[in-house]
């Protein structure tokens, strides 16, 4: 087996490492960068190219498991000149929901806001302080004004 590196997002490395743990994948090491990162994704193909550099040597393979998450494009072009894989697609919320429900959802409804467990869990620290709401509350029609729907993506089935 490769020793592999899979670079994901803070927010989805609790079931990243659930999945290697659970199916015996000791070959593979998880790292993870900031979720916050979401609110300032024009940091985050830099942030992806930093963790592939350090971790190159010590690794056969290396794969990010990060979908576009808002880079457009700047993502996939950092992974093709570094030589690594990556996901693809839009957003990691179409990894849980899987592609064609993905489209499908977005397609019945472009204004539609994705809620997952990490989100939900964190919604205080990364929507509210991390976009400045509690500071200036009156950006969130700004922000969410636009949006008709609200669907929530488990992670994982977990009653927590």
């Amino acid at each position: 087996m490769q020793k592999t590196l899979l670079i994901c997002c803070g927010a989805t490395a609790r079931e990243v490492l659930a999945i290697v743990k659970g199916n015996g994948m000791g070959h593979m090491q998880v790292e993870s960068l900031p979720a916050g990162l979401h609110n300032t994704p024009q940091f985050i193909p830099e942030r992806v190219r930093e963790k592939i550099r350090a971790n190159r040597d010590q690794f056969e393979r290396i794969l990010v498991l990060y979908s576009d998450c808002g880079t457009g494009g700047r993502l996939q072009a950092v992974l093709d000149e570094e030589g690594v894989e990556g996901l693809g697609g839009a957003h990691c919320y179409e990894m849980y929901a899987g592609a064609a429900a993905f489209a499908s959802i977005t397609d019945e409804e472009i204004g539609c806001f994705f809620l997952t467990d990490y989100l939900t869990r964190h919604f205080e620290r990364l929507v509210i302080q991390g976009l400045g709401l509690d500071r200036h509350p009156e950006l969130r029609d700004s922000y969410f004004g636009n949006y008709k729907k609200i669907l929530y993506l488990a992670q994982r089935d977990d009653p927590d």
